[in-house]
């Protein structure tokens, strides 16, 4: 996949998966793989800058498997951020839609 595109709704994915769920990194980097080939180098960074942002609250939870994990968990602002987004997007494509098909057929 082309890098700007995935750079383009990466934190549109990322916001999404925790809407779900609070997630921690290395699950979220897994969740975001099923659409957009990404590692930890891409995930963490944008994890850091979302909380930074008031997107994301975090918190420890012990785990069976090592020492805690971080989770992230949306926050009433980052809701409102992963909406805004969703609505951008869905403009966004659909105007590149429309004007490849319009292109397309003319």
């Amino acid at each position: 996949m082309n890098a700007q595109f995935k750079k383009g709704v990466l934190e549109l994915i990322v916001l999404e998966s925790v809407r779900k769920r609070d997630m921690y990194g290395y699950e979220l980097v897994e969740e975001v793989s099923k659409v957009v080939d990404v590692n930890e180098g891409t995930i963490y960074p944008l994890l850091k800058r979302l909380t930074n942002e008031k997107y994301f609250e975090t918190y420890l939870r012990e785990s069976t498997e090592g020492p805690p994990r971080k989770y992230y968990h949306l926050t009433a602002a980052g809701i409102l951020y992963r909406d805004d987004l969703e609505r951008e997007w869905e403009i966004f494509q659909e105007n590149v839609c429309n004007f490849l098909k319009e292109h397309k057929n003319g």
